[in-house]
């Protein structure tokens, strides 16, 4: 065993894989993150209008949550496959052109075919989070809302959404963790591919930093692998930090 000092970190500085790995991770977070907020708190406003059956609806929608994402992306493979898949057969129904590539082999299709898969495992449980949040919202607020003429929009923009930040803050926080992370969704449906062209060069698609720091372990060279996991726990702590700051509630 030799030390190398920080022999690891300056070749990671001027890896050029592991910077386009940052930025299709930011691509992947930026997707993401917006979806799972909007779709998540969109169930959970249908849910708390009590809505027929919402009982069996709420703990339908939980359940993907609890399968492993190794399980949830098999499953998302077929859907996608481009020649049995029922979302490829239904996209190209609509008159949208997959070919032979299908939804997971296209570069500018790949990542936000991961993306969907995932905030469809993953919103059932934001979408708990959300409705605990909406339940506890005293009723006289919405009452004197209703009384000085609020809308259904307005309500949530100056109602709801402020008073549900720390939630908002919990998936923003877990969202980019989980980005920074991501290996299992990507490992299984798409292993980081396909290929595509950045800057003239060839990258993958969907090779984000997680999947990088994999690739790198799996090919023995733990120190440079120990390194980049450093560096993204930095982001981590860097990024929880100011989103902290950010959404932290204005006292009066």
């Amino acid at each position: 065993m030799k030390f190398v000092y920080f022999k690891n970190y300056i070749r990671l500085f001027s890896d050029y894989h592991f910077w386009t790995s940052l930025l299709v991770t930011i691509y992947y977070a930026v997707l993401y993150i917006p979806l799972l907020l909007g779709f998540s708190l969109f169930l959970a406003i249908l849910l708390n209008n009590r809505l027929k059956g919402h009982t069996l609806f709420r703990s339908a929608y939980f359940m993907p949550n609890v399968l492993d994402m190794f399980v949830v992306g098999l499953i998302w493979v077929f859907l996608y496959a481009p020649q049995y898949g029922i979302v490829s057969r239904f996209l190209t129904f609509l008159g949208f052109e997959v070919g032979s590539q299908g939804v997971l082999g296209n570069p500018r299709t790949a990542m936000l075919g991961v993306v969907i898969a995932l905030v469809l495992k993953n919103s059932g449980f934001g979408m708990i989070l959300f409705l605990a949040a909406i339940q506890n919202i005293p009723q006289s607020v919405y009452e004197a809302s209703d009384i000085d003429g609020a809308n259904a929009l307005q309500k949530l923009r100056f109602i709801t959404i402020p008073l549900v930040k720390p939630i908002i803050f919990f998936i923003v926080v877990t969202g980019t963790i989980g980005a920074l992370n991501a290996f299992s969704e990507i490992y299984v449906m798409t292993g980081g591919g396909p290929t595509t062209q950045f800057l003239g060069k060839t990258i993958q698609a969907t090779n984000v930093t997680g999947y990088y720091l994999f690739k790198n372990w799996e090919r023995m060279d733990y120190g440079y692998a120990a390194a980049i996991s450093y560096v993204l726990l930095m982001i981590t702590l860097i990024m929880s930090f100011l989103y902290a700051k950010i959404l932290k509630p204005r006292t009066s």
